[in-house]
């Protein structure tokens, strides 16, 4: 698989699982200038014109050892200087370890890998799908199908002062076998 083509299967993904919540999704779009002062093109821009925000994906694909390696830091940083959201959506099995731990460990970068036809989330894409999330506030995407707490709910904190429905804030337990010393 080419960059392009990856970069065309996440933005075709997006746009299947979030087009029906307002979102826009355009190929290599011109925004702005780069770290070092080229015009910078993104590979998949998301607009949610009901709200007017829009989120910036730079898409990274590696199969074989490479030179996109070389280009993570900078894309990286680019990204972080870009006055705008966005993030970098990876995949493929060329990254060194190196880079790969620095994907991971960044709040910037969303492992994705889609299939072709894909509209729903899984495990190949639910980092990607949280980043956009949390930009546009869609809530029920991390909570799903489950129902929220009843402020009825009987459910207290376990604790040795549970029959009278207290918390046990004391010093024994503030000060227990997990807590510094």
């Amino acid at each position: 698989m080419s960059g392009a083509e990856y970069a065309n299967l996440v933005a075709t993904y997006v746009a299947r699982r979030f087009g029906g919540r307002g979102v826009k999704v355009y190929r290599e779009i011109r925004v702005g200038k780069s770290i070092i002062g080229k015009n910078r093109c993104i590979d998949v821009f998301c607009v949610c014109e009901e709200t007017n925000r829009a989120f910036a994906i730079e898409c990274k694909f590696q199969d074989s050892e490479g030179t996109v390696d070389e280009k993570i830091p900078y894309s990286l940083d680019d990204l972080q200087a870009m006055p705008m959201a966005g993030c970098i959506a990876y995949a493929g099995k060329g990254f060194s370890a190196g880079v790969l731990h620095m994907l991971r460990a960044s709040t910037r970068a969303a492992y994705c890998r889609p299939a072709a036809d894909q509209h729903e989330t899984t495990a190949e894409t639910r980092e990607l799908d949280h980043l956009l999330a949390m930009h546009f506030g869609w809530w029920d995407v991390f909570v799903g199908r489950k129902k929220p707490v009843s402020a009825a709910s009987s459910a207290t904190a376990p604790n040795r002062h549970a029959s009278t429905g207290t918390l046990d804030l004391t010093d024994d337990f503030l000060n227990g076998p997990d807590s510094p010393q």
